[in-house]
């Protein structure tokens, strides 16, 4: 049966989502804590939407793992008692036919959250919010924002791996100013290896008047990393919200997305 995982965890004291021998990952934890829980001789093997990277949060991520029949109900409450403080399973439920949390999602959003106060950031805020020395220019930040929107080749804003494609598209890129506080909020149909910290870097050097917004369409054009392109702090991204069709079109979604990307 498979089954599905509605997480948040704060990812300072995680060296990212996906297992690394000997390292404390937010899939090792999990997968542990439920091969602990079912007596399995081996941790059962979770896929997430989005793998965050060390250091990133999330307060909408979504996993699933297949596993012989369980009662879903005694899995969640017993493993919500031997997660740690920094994972909440907020709910554990019986897929839907066709669901596949990385590809039959349609979206993935984001929130980058800094602040330019001279003060930085409120103390307890600060393992949430990045702390930005000069001041921003918003208005520039979304002049420059727009000529990375739509399908692209994200290469200049990826750490490339083996295999993978950094053609993307990019749904929404807008920050809002809140006094001192600046959210952005990023959307795409999926991310690659430190894309949205390259493009926070793109949208701050913008804003402080390091180059003009129509610089962020040269760097997306040269399709390679830029070394004046500053890949921001990870502990101002949280994962928001994954986004997914109804019941009737997950099967046609994973299809297609699998699809995508084999071609």
């Amino acid at each position: 049966m498979r089954l599905r995982l509605d997480l948040s965890y704060d990812g300072a004291n995680f060296k990212g989502w996906g297992v690394q021998p000997g390292l404390r990952t937010v899939q090792g934890t999990i997968e542990t804590a439920m091969a602990t829980i079912l007596r399995l001789p081996k941790n059962p093997s979770l896929t997430c939407a989005g793998r965050t990277d060390a250091g990133v949060h999330a307060r909408g991520q979504v996993a699933h793992v297949d596993l012989d029949k369980v009662d879903p109900i005694s899995l969640e409450r017993r493993l919500r008692s031997l997660l740690p403080e920094d994972i909440s399973l907020k709910a554990l439920t019986v897929a839907a036919d066709g669901f596949d949390a990385r590809f039959a999602a349609l979206e993935r959003r984001y929130i980058y959250r800094l602040t330019d106060s001279p003060t930085g950031p409120d103390p307890l805020e600060r393992g949430t919010v990045v702390r930005w020395q000069r001041h921003l220019d918003v208005d520039a930040m979304n002049s420059a924002a727009t000529h990375l929107l739509g399908h692209h080749d994200f290469a200049a804003f990826c750490r490339k791996r083996k295999g993978a494609t950094t053609i993307r598209t990019l749904l929404d890129l807008h920050t809002v100013r809140n006094g001192s506080m600046l959210e952005t909020t990023v959307r795409a149909d999926a991310f690659c290896h430190s894309m949205v910290r390259s493009l926070m870097g793109v949208l701050v050097a913008v804003g402080e008047g390091r180059f003009e917004p129509t610089w962020a369409g040269e760097v997306l054009a040269h399709a390679e990393r830029n070394a004046r392109v500053t890949v921001l702090p990870p502990h101002g991204l949280v994962l928001e919200e994954v986004i997914y069709p109804d019941a009737a079109g997950l099967a046609v979604r994973a299809e297609e997305a699998r699809r995508r990307r084999d071609e």
